[in-house]
């Protein structure tokens, strides 16, 4: 079966989008679809994993990478810094961000941003095609986003920024900062949990995904092969390809945190020498995963990259099944939502999408 893009769409009361997090990380509720459908809370995860498992997280930290502006003609704009590029990708103080301006300014220009530094337009990136700009700050960009940026909600939250978004909208171990959207399925561990999780004997490792901007953006080509995957860095440490070498070698199980850290997983499976750098992978279903053997994911937009991702992991008609029971009980979806707890369906029914 061929898949097209109407294949990953569904109908969302918008209620059901959570607005803020739960009162506590691993008090959110969790949907278990690993055999049938079961209601579960967060918390009671441990009893779901086995010793000798192994959980991989993402441990990217969201930069305030929401910037303000204006042009010197007074015009307003707004800057999504997607990646600060290093001294060997540029000069000093390069980034690459989206821009919300009525009239994009000429390459050259000069942004006022709020406060007080500049921001020169150096032009498009990747290419003179791309649909990213390239700019050089006044300053060292991580040290200006901490002091002048904004948490980089996602579209659907309607809220502005505040100091709750800013320690929730982050996991607890955060550790490299890079990214402009959470890991959000990491949201849901707080430190007590991962206590427990480490007491039971369940093991951890830890992959980098700077997650972008473009995770939000729904796929507009009917066709699924038209469709243009955003790039993201990624990097998969020596020891956490150690880690999952040894949790083969004893059978335990791969479950990864979330949707970035399958994909960077399934990256670095591709290529195992590429440990490092971008990656653009498109799972749809047919897909053949090599690593993961269990998924703990958050509900995500209709028509996403990652709707393909998850029901090419559990199935089609499972993610369709759970979906629904999910809207039936009122689940909390997307970013600060609820959570499911998958197994990867074998064999895959599917042919590779052409």
């Amino acid at each position: 079966m061929n898949f097209s893009l109407s294949d990953f769409d569904f109908n969302l009361p918008p209620e059901l989008i959570a607005q803020h997090p739960a009162a506590e990380r691993s008090g959110s509720r969790l949907l278990d679809g690993r055999i049938g459908v079961v209601d579960r809370i967060f918390n009671t995860l441990p009893n779901l994993l086995e010793a000798g498992d192994l959980l991989v997280f993402n441990d990217t930290q969201v930069i305030k990478a929401r910037l303000f502006g204006e042009k010197t003609s007074g015009g307003k704009v707004e800057l999504l810094v997607e990646r600060v590029l290093t001294s060997a990708e540029s000069g000093n103080h390069e980034v690459v961000a989206h821009m919300k301006v009525s009239k994009k300014p000429l390459v050259g220009g000069v942004l006022n941003m709020v406060g007080g530094f500049s921001a020169t337009l150096l032009g498009r990136w990747p290419d003179e095609q791309g649909a990213l700009f390239r700019f050089r700050f006044s300053d060292e960009p991580h040290a200006l986003m901490a002091a002048h940026g904004h948490v980089p909600l996602p579209p659907y939250i309607e809220h502005a920024d505040s100091s709750e978004d800013e320690s929730r909208y982050q996991t607890v171990f955060a550790k490299h900062p890079g990214a402009v959207a959470a890991p959000t399925a990491a949201l849901h561990f707080d430190k007590p949990l991962l206590q427990r999780l480490k007491d039971r004997g369940v093991e951890s490792a830890s992959v980098t995904l700077h997650v972008g901007a473009g995770t939000f953006q729904p796929v507009k080509t009917e066709n699924l092969s038209d469709h243009k995957m955003h790039r993201e860095w990624f990097q998969v440490p020596a020891k956490t390809a150690e880690a999952i070498a040894a949790c083969r070698a004893r059978g335990g199980r791969v479950v990864a945190v979330g949707t970035t850290t399958v994909r960077t997983l399934e990256s670095w499976a591709l290529n195992p020498e590429k440990t490092s750098g971008d990656t653009q992978i498109f799972i749809t279903p047919g897909f053949e995963f090599k690593v993961v053997d269990s998924l703990i994911t958050n509900f995500h937009l209709p028509k996403s990259t990652l709707m393909m991702l998850v029901s090419a992991f559990a199935g089609y008609e499972p993610i369709r099944a759970l979906y629904r029971h999910a809207i039936a009980e009122k689940y909390r979806f997307f970013s600060y939502g609820d959570a499911m707890f998958l197994n990867r369906q074998t064999p895959t029914p599917v042919a590779p999408h052409a």
